[in-house]
């Protein structure tokens, strides 16, 4: 198999993240407001705001599992998921706040936090005394992990597609200028050179036309809002160190799905349940069940069912 084509080095990315700020600086028509600080929090923990009512499908008989999506994204992200998964398990499929047709909260309402008091309020309130299998794709796969570590008698394993766990702290500088660009800039532009940066060369164009087409029909707060907390401050669980103590800490099973050697290699001895497991995915983007569909369905699959 040839390897994966994007260019995952420091040296790479910070390379064309020139290339973002560049193509934000000449707009892209999309909505337009006053920019809002990415790091307005609301000043409440997350477990005094209220949590939002959220969009989601069920259907099928089996294990639970629940489908969580990307920042940016909604659920139907796992179209190509879905009719392999419904056949086997019982699957509910959610859009996070402020995406797809979830309830859009109001600024300062998008800590990583908060999308965990949401799911853990599904959960806990529609689910009552039962525990899922959460299948998260980037901040979906964080979303996740994050409920895992807080309310494991809700949680029996974790699958992250690409997620937004262990990467290198040397992608901090661009975590960093993607939020400060999406502050201050139109996100319906940065939004999308970001992505550019992790597609795989034979990724079908018309996907990124759907990713930037749906980043620029949202609320410009959530877009802005919910990406630098998932890489920056204090109670980040991303990048680093700490994301490699919070992954310690996880107590069910992980499955990662990864697109970089180096943070497979990272991330391997992370994950101290003897199910868990990281597994390199080359010839695929940042989306790699859309790039890959049937070898993820597969995958996916087959490690669930051997839990």
């Amino acid at each position: 198999m040839r390897t994966n084509r994007t260019d995952l080095s420091r040296r790479g990315l910070l390379a064309l993240a020139g290339a973002t700020a560049a193509a934000a600086a000449a707009g892209c028509g999309g909505a337009g407001a006053e920019p809002i600080p990415a790091s307005a929090s609301g000043g409440l923990p997350a477990a005094a705001k209220p949590t939002a009512t959220l969009f989601h499908t069920e259907s099928g008989a089996g294990t639970n599992v629940m489908l969580l999506h990307g920042w940016t994204c909604d659920s139907h992200d796992w179209s190509w998921q879905l009719p392999v998964l419904e056949a086997r398990y019982r699957v509910v499929a959610v859009d996070l706040r402020g995406h797809g047709r979830s309830q859009v909260m109001p600024p300062g309402a998008y800590e990583p936090a908060d999308y965990v008091a949401d799911i853990e309020s599904l959960l806990t309130t529609k689910y009552v005394g039962q525990r899922f299998i959460l299948v998260g794709h980037s901040m979906g796969a964080q979303v996740a992990a994050r409920l895992a570590a807080r309310r494991p008698d809700l949680v029996s394993a974790v699958v992250s597609v690409d997620g937004s766990l262990g990467f290198s702290a040397d992608l901090v500088p661009l975590f960093q200028k993607t939020t400060d660009d999406l502050a201050s800039q139109d996100p319906g532009v940065v939004g999308p050179a970001l992505f550019e940066l992790f597609y795989d060369a034979a990724t079908d164009p018309a996907y990124k036309r759907w990713h930037a087409r749906r980043l620029q029909g949202m609320p410009m707060h959530v877009v802005r809002e919910s990406f630098g907390p998932l890489f920056l401050g204090a109670d980040q669980v991303g990048v680093g160190e700490e994301s490699g103590r919070f992954c310690r800490s996880l107590p069910v099973p992980v499955y990662h799905l990864c697109r970089d050697p180096a943070q497979a290699e990272r991330m391997r001895p992370w994950f101290s349940h003897p199910r868990s497991k990281v597994d390199v995915w080359t010839d695929a983007g940042h989306w790699i069940m859309l790039d890959r569909k049937a070898d993820v369905n597969t995958a996916i699959t087959a490690w669930m069912d051997a839990l």
